[in-house]
């Protein structure tokens, strides 16, 4: 969150506290209503700070609108959730999860052992990878030594082809495909 924002919802609250607590001492009697209601007609009626009252309130309701209808966070999750932006003095480039997806899937069906493969890529705000791997594997697989290889072979291919660093690759085997019988 920006200082602009995180500054104008420390006061937003603020305010609404102090109308809160007026609002709880009318209801209980511990103020005298004609007290308030004389207060806020002289801040209302009084030139320089009926004028006041008037900027600061249009200044909060263009802030309730922005903060409703337009979150400064929503593009950045977007961008995220589609890929990886890179820049650079010569443009941009998007990266998808999709393609991150498709590289782990080919490291991963090059070895003779696995028979089937999905890839989930999650990926945090400083575009470090998290990499998800199901795996179905035949019945001669070592499975230890594959999944080491496949972690290793998979972060390779992403650090040279994407230049993003791998956090984590994570591999699940979901099962031992059954050896198939020769007739």
């Amino acid at each position: 969150m920006k200082f602009i924002e995180k500054a104008t919802l420390i006061i937003y609250s603020t305010i609404m506290l102090v109308i809160s607590i007026i609002l709880c001492l009318l209801i209980f009697g511990w103020i005298d209503m004609q007290l308030v209601g004389n207060i806020l007609e002289n801040i209302i009626t009084g030139v320089t700070s009926g004028k006041v009252l008037l900027g600061i309130s249009v200044v909060f309701i263009l802030l309730s609108i922005k903060c409703i209808f337009f979150d400064s966070s929503s593009k950045q999750k977007e961008t995220s959730r589609q890929g990886v932006l890179l820049e650079n003095e010569s443009g941009r480039l998007m990266i998808s999860k999709e393609t991150i997806e498709n590289l782990v899937n080919s490291v991963a069906l090059n070895f003779q052992s696995a028979e089937d493969v999905t890839t989930k890529v999650e990926l945090d705000k400083d575009n470090n990878v998290k990499v998800y791997v199901n795996l179905v594997v035949n019945a001669e697989a070592i499975i230890k030594d594959l999944s080491a290889n496949l972690q290793t072979k998979i972060k390779e291919k992403i650090k040279t082809a994407t230049d993003l660093d791998v956090k984590e690759v994570n591999i699940t085997v979901k099962k031992v495909a059954e050896k198939q019988v020769e007739e």
